[in-house]
């Protein structure tokens, strides 16, 4: 119950704070994650440390790659790995199938609107036009796929996700 409720404050306030600030702050994670630590301990024993650790790696593990490639901040790979210290690896990776689903909608919905669809919809449609009459046609495409957005809020929704559609997974 405790841990669950660790969760749920986490991801409020790591959504507010990416959202806000475009950060996930350490002073959030590490306090939480020796937190969750020594819940899992004092719940579950050893067998709750070393799943907890477990979670903590795989977490860890799931997003250091996109993170080195530069494809997301420090924050949203120290918060997946919060998450699975928090709930266990088979949360983790569940919330990681979620994360990505979310990731991609959310990403689809922001390149739509921030790269102008309709403006570039409009351009696209009065360049086939001009073919007709023998103009070069020119797309002009913003700054669409440059946009960024904050990751942290798909990491939180894969995580309640997971913990709504699958159950509250204990570890």
């Amino acid at each position: 119950m405790l841990l669950n409720l660790l969760l749920i404050i986490v991801l409020i306030i790591c959504v507010v704070t990416d959202l806000k600030s475009r950060k996930i702050y350490n002073k959030v994670i590490f306090p939480s994650l020796l937190l969750a630590l020594t819940l899992n301990i004092l719940f579950h024993g050893w067998s709750g440390l070393q799943d907890s650790l477990l979670g903590f790696l795989l977490g860890l593990g799931i997003l250091l790659i996109p993170y080195m490639m530069g494809g997301m901040g420090a924050g949203d790979v120290k918060l997946l790995a919060l998450i699975g210290a928090i709930m266990g690896p088979a949360f983790v990776f569940s919330t990681t199938i979620y994360i990505a689903l979310l990731g991609g909608v959310f990403g689809i919905v922001i390149l739509l609107v921030r790269s102008g669809i309709f403006q570039n919809l409009k351009s696209t449609i009065t360049a086939l036009r001009g073919i007709t009459y023998g103009i070069k046609p020119e797309l002009i495409l913003k700054k669409g796929l440059k946009t960024k957005f904050p990751y942290g809020v798909a990491i939180a929704g894969g995580a309640l996700l997971a913990f709504f559609i699958n159950g509250v997974a204990f570890l």
